[in-house]
């Protein structure tokens, strides 16, 4: 049979449908039965202007039908400043304690109408790093850990930063200081294992870099506690990983520790379970002792001690956090966090 050529014409695609216009607060006021200036008011949690319960509802359901969201830029330009709140990445790995604290922060921030924005600043730290933060204006900066000094806090509040605020060791000149007081961490364990009986104390220095801001302060703590008593502090380098836990413990009864301090609960229960696989008992040879008071340390058995560490509140922090926006020309304050206190459990 010959064979039949069918040519099917060449059909464009349907047009895509255009895009639909975003929409404005005018649409929501529109929808509602108000004016502009009550959407501002009512979506800004404005209190100067007293609004009814039902208005508000309105302008609520009118902005969620209509998928109405503010535009935080020119919400910034109105108010002369943006209400963002830059959190820099740690760039060192925060355990759980850390990181709830941080989420608790962040939600009262949000309630008190901040937009929290967490940056990444992998490869730049200290002042290089706030050259960075300062690009996107954010009106304060709560940076965790040190690395920041007085030339990069200059740099933020000439960029329009109304609050700077660091949470470490040290305070640095320009800059509200929330201090962790990690040595207090540190002589509370020693404390604790001396009047245990203790007199041969091991004290963990994680081998990760950025942690020594956090555990030089502990082992300095450890050694306040025990000087000019009868007991010895010995530093115990460790990584955080299986070998080289188990390489100290294959040597633990050479080195004639009764105890240990080991940093925080994670590192505790990484050297406690290599100690007992090389058949060292806790407590009955060596007493452990974490910090951070976790949930799975609870679980263990024996269940571990600990330090447990009273961080203020992340509503309080954000409450500190919108007073010094709201007052930029006060005097940078420094806040002491005390409150490090042993949970004494099984392990020693």
């Amino acid at each position: 049979m010959p064979t039949v050529m069918v040519q099917i014409p060449n059909t464009p695609p349907p047009a895509s449908p255009a895009p639909r216009p975003a929409p404005t607060s005018a649409d929501v006021a529109r929808l509602a039965g108000v004016s502009r200036a009550t959407v501002s008011y009512v979506l800004n949690n404005t209190s100067a202007v007293r609004i009814s319960d039902a208005t508000r509802r309105r302008v609520h359901e009118a902005a969620k039908e209509l998928g109405y969201v503010p535009h935080a830029a020119a919400r910034s330009l109105r108010a002369g400043h943006s209400r963002i709140v830059l959190m820099p990445a740690p760039a060192i790995p925060v355990g759980p304690l850390y990181s709830g604290f941080l989420n608790e922060l962040q939600w009262a921030l949000g309630r008190l109408d901040y937009t929290v924005v967490q940056y990444g600043t992998v490869g730049v730290q200290g002042d290089d790093a706030a050259r960075a933060w300062a690009e996107l204006r954010p009106v304060a900066v709560l940076v965790p850990g040190t690395g920041l000094g007085p030339d990069g806090v200059a740099v933020l509040k000439r960029a329009g930063a109304r609050a700077v605020l660091t949470l470490g060791s040290e305070a640095v000149e320009g800059a509200h200081a929330l201090l962790l007081d990690h040595e207090g961490v540190g002589h509370a364990a020693a404390t604790h294992l001396y009047a245990r009986g203790r007199r041969r104390v091991g004290v963990v220095v994680p081998e990760e870099p950025g942690l020594e801001s956090f555990s030089r302060p502990r082992l300095e703590g450890a050694r306040r506690a025990l000087r000019g008593t009868d007991a010895t502090v010995t530093a115990l380098p460790l990584a955080y990983e299986e070998e080289p836990a188990a390489r100290l413990a294959a040597r633990w009864r050479g080195l004639g520790l009764d105890s240990v301090f080991a940093y925080n609960d994670e590192y505790a229960m990484l050297l406690m379970r290599a100690l007992q696989d090389e058949g060292v008992r806790v407590p009955e040879e060596t007493a452990v002792v974490g910090a951070d008071d976790l949930m799975l340390g609870r679980l263990l058995r024996p269940r571990l001690s600990t330090v447990h560490i009273e961080l203020p509140s992340g509503s309080d922090l954000a409450d500190l956090v919108d007073r010094a926006v709201r007052e930029p020309g006060a005097a940078p304050g420094v806040h002491k966090v005390v409150g490090a206190s042993v949970v004494h459990r099984d392990s020693s």
